[in-house]
């Protein structure tokens, strides 16, 4: 997959996840924002409530959703001969796509009504989208191969480029200049005990404002605006690579103990889920069948 397609391919997940969460509010607006003491009076009531068939349709969409994404993400990971069928990092993609959607709909399939031992599979599933959320985050700090394969630190550096015989041997800036540039770019060591999110955010805005400045400079050198855009790509990979160098052993560790708080609160979830449905289904709700 290039990366424009790459692109499109998650412009289109995040715009049907969009779409169908604003769909949902849309059409069961009057409905869920009516009190929860008004709500059998109102006529659409036995089709929105939870066991309706608009209602009792979205959890069992949304559960399938759910499984799907977790345990075809689990498949690719567990058993190479899936390799074949696209990188880690699509099936990664797409996991969190569908257990993005499949919690939506189960949320309005509750009709915003939460209670007994349900509640705790719901906020399970609440803790699980929103430490998928940070996981993700973390995830794309890590520096990988194309396959999604976790790069050592050794091979991050060898990515690294020689950007001062750049600078000067295909750019033509002077040693002065460049030496400018090339001290702009280097990443000074973080406090220990220092707020590794707010580090974060701060290194963000330090690098807008290196980054115009090397524009600044290299405008000074009446370089074309071409060169200027080169240079300036060139700045910022090296930039975010001099960045994750410097917290990837960091990152690396809390990805370790993300899956220790991740882990629990999914098996909770499924637990619950399948009892929720047992539990239904012994009662006798049935849906279109």
């Amino acid at each position: 997959m290039s990366p424009n397609t790459h692109r499109l391919y998650i412009s289109m997940l995040v715009t049907i996840g969009v779409l169908i969460t604003l769909l949902l509010a849309y059409q069961g607006f009057s409905y869920y924002s009516t009190s929860l003491e008004e709500r059998f009076y109102h006529p659409d009531h036995a089709n929105f409530k939870p066991s309706g068939i608009y209602g009792h349709g979205l959890g069992i969409v949304g559960t399938l959703l759910i499984l799907i994404g977790v345990f075809s993400y689990i498949a690719r990971k567990r058993y190479k001969s899936l390799a074949r069928l696209g990188r880690l990092k699509y099936w990664l993609e797409f996991h969190i796509f569908l257990c993005s959607v499949g919690p939506v709909m189960v949320l309005f399939h509750t009709a915003f009504k939460f209670g007994g031992i349900v509640s705790i599979s719901f906020w399970s599933m609440v803790a699980v989208v929103a430490s998928g959320v940070i996981g993700r985050f973390i995830y794309i700090q890590i520096p990988r191969t194309i396959e999604g394969r976790e790069l050592s630190l050794s091979e991050v550096q060898s990515l690294k480029s020689n950007v001062e015989d750049i600078l000067v041997g295909s750019y033509g800036l002077d040693a002065a200049h460049s030496g400018t540039i090339l001290e702009s770019i280097r990443v000074a060591p973080r406090a220990k005990g220092g707020n590794l999110l707010s580090g974060m955010i701060n290194k963000y805005f330090e690098d807008k404002k290196t980054i115009r400045r090397v524009k600044k400079i290299l405008r000074d050198n009446h370089l074309p605006q071409t060169h200027v855009l080169q240079i300036s790509r060139l700045i910022k990979r090296e930039i975010s690579l001099n960045n994750r160098i410097e917290r990837l052993q960091t990152m690396q560790k809390l990805f370790k103990y993300w899956h220790v708080a991740h882990l629990p609160f999914a098996i909770i979830m499924l637990i619950i889920m399948v009892v929720h449905v047992a539990v239904t289904l012994a009662f006798g709700y049935r849906w279109i069948f």
